[in-house]
C-alpha cells in the first residue's frame, strides 16, 4: 500500500475563479477547482523547465484528450508517498512573525477511511500544514466527522435528526487524540462541526477539554436552534456558521481529478484500461483546510488544502 498527498498551494495567490451561486456554493468547489488549477500549473511549469521544454516528447504521455507531461516530471515520490503535485518547500512560510496570525485548521475525516487510523491522519495533516506555513502550533482546529449533517425543513427538525447521527464512541476517542495535542501546546483551541444540541451535550459530558467552537451549516434550516444557542452560551462555546460540504472528497471525485479524462491530471489509469497511468484502487482518507489570517490587517494571507488517499493494488 502507498499514499497519495494532494495539495492546492495557496489559493489566495492566483487561485482559480470560482462561480459562487447564492445558496449553492460550498467549499468543495473551491477545493476541487483549486486542485485542478494547481495540477495544471505544475504540469506546465515543470514541463517548461525540461531541456527541450514541452516539445520533448520523451517526457510526455498521450491520451485521447491532450498531451501531458509524464507523471514523474511534475509529481514526487518520497518512499511510499506520492505528492501530487510535487511541493517546493523552499517557498513555504508566512511573511510576518507568527504572533501576527490567527491560524485555523479544519480537518475532515472522510467516510471511506477507518476510524482506527485517525491518529496517523491527524499527525500527517498537521505536519503538512505546519510545514507549509512554517509554524509549530495552530490556534484553532475544527474537526468534521463523517455521517453528520445539519439539514432539515426547519432548525428543529435538523437538530432532532442530528442527535442520532455519527458515532459517539468513535468521536470521543478521536477527541481524546486532539486533547493530547492541546495539552502539548500544538493546538490552542479545539472545535467541532455539525454538532446539534444533543450531540454537543453528550460530547461535553464525556471529554476533558470542551470544544471552544461549534460550526453549523444552517443553509437548509434558516436559524440556529434555540436549545443549541442556550447550551452553547451555558458552556462558553462559540457558534459559527459555514458552507463546507459534509463529504468534501468522494471517491468518484478523486478518481476524476487524477484520471485520464478531460479535467483529470493523468496520474491514474482509467479503470479497466491498460493505457498510461497508475493502476489500482484509491481510498480517500482525509482533507484539511488551513487559513492564516493577519490579525492587524484583517486579511487572509494564506489559504489552502491538503488531502490524503490510500492506494490499494498496483499503485
Amino acid at each position: 500500500m502507498s499514499r497519495i498527498i494532494l495539495s492546492t498551494g495557496n489559493v489566495i495567490l492566483g487561485g482559480p475563479s470560482i462561480i459562487r451561486k447564492p445558496g449553492t456554493y460550498r467549499s468543495n468547489l473551491e477545493f476541487t477547482n483549486s486542485l485542478r488549477a494547481n495540477f495544471a500549473a505544475a504540469q506546465q511549469d515543470y514541463a517548461a523547465a525540461l531541456p527541450n521544454g514541452n516539445d520533448n516528447h520523451s517526457h510526455t504521455q498521450q491520451n485521447g484528450h491532450n498531451s501531458r507531461p509524464a507523471t514523474e516530471i511534475w509529481t514526487e515520490r518520497d518512499g511510499s508517498t506520492l505528492y501530487v503535485p510535487r511541493i517546493d518547500w523552499g517557498l513555504a512560510g508566512l511573511q510576518e512573525d507568527r504572533e501576527q496570525y490567527e491560524i485555523t485548521v479544519k480537518l475532515f475525516f472522510l467516510p471511506t477511511a477507518p476510524p482506527e487510523k485517525r491518529a496517523d491522519y491527524i499527525q500527517e495533516a498537521l505536519r503538512l500544514v505546519m510545514r507549509e506555513l512554517g509554524v509549530n502550533n495552530i490556534d484553532l482546529l475544527i474537526v468534521s466527522f463523517p455521517g453528520i449533517s445539519f439539514e432539515g425543513d426547519c432548525e428543529w427538525e435538523a437538530d432532532r435528526k442530528n442527535a442520532t447521527m455519527g458515532n459517539d464512541e468513535e468521536e470521543v476517542t478521536t477527541w481524546g487524540l486532539l486533547e493530547n495535542l492541546h495539552a502539548q501546546g500544538l493546538i490552542a483551541r479545539l472545535g467541532v462541526a455539525e454538532f446539534g444540541t444533543e450531540k454537543l451535550r453528550r460530547l461535553v459530558e464525556k471529554v476533558k477539554v470542551r470544544p471552544a467552537v461549534d460550526q453549523i451549516n444552517i443553509k437548509n434550516c434558516c436559524n440556529v436552534p434555540p436549545p443549541l444557542t442556550k447550551l452553547a452560551k451555558e458552556k462558553g462555546i462559540e457558534l459559527f456558521t459555514h458552507h463546507d460540504s459534509t463529504d468534501v472528497l468522494p471517491s468518484g471525485t478523486l478518481r476524476e481529478l487524477l484520471g485520464q479524462g478531460p479535467q483529470g491530471a493523468g496520474v491514474l489509469a482509467d479503470e479497466g484500461c491498460h493505457g498510461s497511468g497508475l493502476k489500482g484502487e484509491i481510498i480517500p482518507e482525509w482533507v484539511v483546510k488551513y487559513t492564516a489570517f493577519v490579525k492587524d490587517r484583517g486579511v487572509i494571507e494564506n489559504k489552502g488544502y491538503f488531502a490524503s488517499a490510500e492506494s490499494v493494488g498496483e499503485l
